[in-house]
């Protein structure tokens, strides 16, 4: 198993109504924090980034990265179903 996956994944709202997606790993949030964040700034984004990155740097554990994730969710409106 990947050391970096979550114990339990998140399942969130795309940008599209209706439609989800469900990460399971600390990469997995990385990239979608990069690259398909409906916002490009606020506080928990930022710093769920840089817990990503020391994640996958070894620097901090999994559980703090998906924690970090559902944070910034909340500060960008986005819908969370399983968490």
């Amino acid at each position: 198993m990947d050391p970096k996956r979550w114990n339990k994944p998140v399942t969130f709202q795309t940008g599209k109504i209706g439609q989800y997606r469900t990460i399971d790993s600390t990469s997995e949030a990385a990239l979608t924090l990069m690259n398909q964040w409906p916002t490009d700034s606020g506080k928990k984004l930022t710093s769920a980034k840089k817990i990503c990155l020391a994640v996958l740097e070894g620097r901090e554990e999994p559980v703090k990265a998906r924690n970090a994730f559902l944070k910034a969710a909340e500060e960008a409106h986005v819908f969370v179903r399983d968490k």
